[in-house]
């Protein structure tokens, strides 16, 4: 099957294992349709490198390769626990306290990085914590305070 009919595209994520000499070219000669750039990680110095790398190489070779560039958005950070870890109860209620002089956590509420977050959210949405391992329901949002 040639390159030019396959349905399916090969996308590949270039980071620091792929900015050794060559390592870029083989991936593209091996069929890469589509390189990712995660700006999660790295700096803009090293994408726009990249970027342009894969450029060069896909006009030496006559191919088209599409740059992605994956934009996950901003991680918002949840403060310290002064006991160290907590672990939330279902059911029971639970404060993200949005102010920057939000004091340490306890198994009741925790101080958020965003200050922004009240007025981000609504009675109802669920807000995922720890990657999605633990989600929160917001029944209230009064001032700085979302209540879950």
């Amino acid at each position: 099957m040639s390159e030019a009919s396959r349905r399916t595209k090969i996308v590949a994520t270039l980071g620091p294992a792929t900015d050794t000499p060559g390592m870029l070219e083989k991936l593209l000669v091996a069929g890469v349709d589509v390189v990712r750039l995660n700006l999660s990680h790295g700096t803009a110095d090293e994408h726009r490198a990249r970027a342009e790398a894969v450029r060069g190489i896909r006009e030496r070779l006559g191919r088209e390769v599409g740059v992605l560039a994956d934009l996950q958005g901003p991680k918002i950070r949840i403060e310290t626990f002064a006991e160290g870890a907590v672990e939330l109860v279902e059911g029971e209620p639970f404060v993200l306290d949005c102010r920057p002089d939000a004091s340490v956590g306890d198994q009741h509420r925790v101080g958020v990085s965003y200050v922004g977050l009240p007025g981000d959210v609504g009675v109802g949405d669920v807000l995922l914590l720890d990657d999605g391992l633990i989600s929160l329901t917001v029944r209230e949002v009064a001032g700085a305070e979302v209540r879950c």
